[in-house]
């Protein structure tokens, strides 16, 4: 595998870990707590578990290979989050969302061990510029970082402790 890709993988992996501990770490009792608050049209939007979904869901999508139109997350998880409006039709339970995070992990693993040419352009939604998989693959770490953060850091004031830093896997 060429040095680029270990590197991203390294490094996505560390994203997908640290995801991973702060939804494992979360308490049952939080799991449908608000972590934020600037949205009080679409409460749950800004609860743990969909925060977590959401990440997840863009994981996923990000890494495929096709567009809107002929993705389909696998099964319980639906499209809802391609329409900016709706939620899940149910909360999804700490064990599926784990599970998704697998596929999502195993889907990276898989991305990066058969690319050979990460600057070839890549079409990842139809109301969004062209970029290259590289690019499009340096986003999709940085979204599951910066929710990765906001749950520790959720965990962090109401639990009083957070998952720790993971450097690379």
């Amino acid at each position: 595998m060429p040095i680029w890709n270990t590197a991203l993988l390294r490094q996505f992996g560390a994203a997908i870990a640290m995801l991973e501990n702060a939804i494992t770490a979360c308490p049952d009792d939080l799991w449908q707590a608000r972590i934020h608050s600037e949205d009080t049209d679409h409460s749950g939007f800004g609860e743990f578990w969909y925060v977590a979904y959401h990440t997840i869901f863009w994981l996923d999508f990000y890494l495929s290979d096709t567009a809107e139109t002929e993705f389909k997350p696998p099964e319980p998880y639906t499209l809802s989050e391609f329409d900016w409006d709706a939620l899940p039709e149910r909360v999804y339970t700490k064990d599926e969302l784990l599970a998704y995070l697998e596929h999502g992990r195993e889907k990276c693993r898989a991305k990066l061990e058969s690319a050979d040419n990460l600057l070839v352009p890549q079409k990842s939604r139809s109301d969004w510029p062209d970029m290259s998989v590289a690019e499009l693959l340096i986003y999709t770490i940085r979204h599951v970082m910066e929710h990765a953060a906001q749950l520790s850091l959720f965990l962090g004031q109401e639990v009083g402790e957070a998952p720790g830093w993971v450097s690379k896997a």
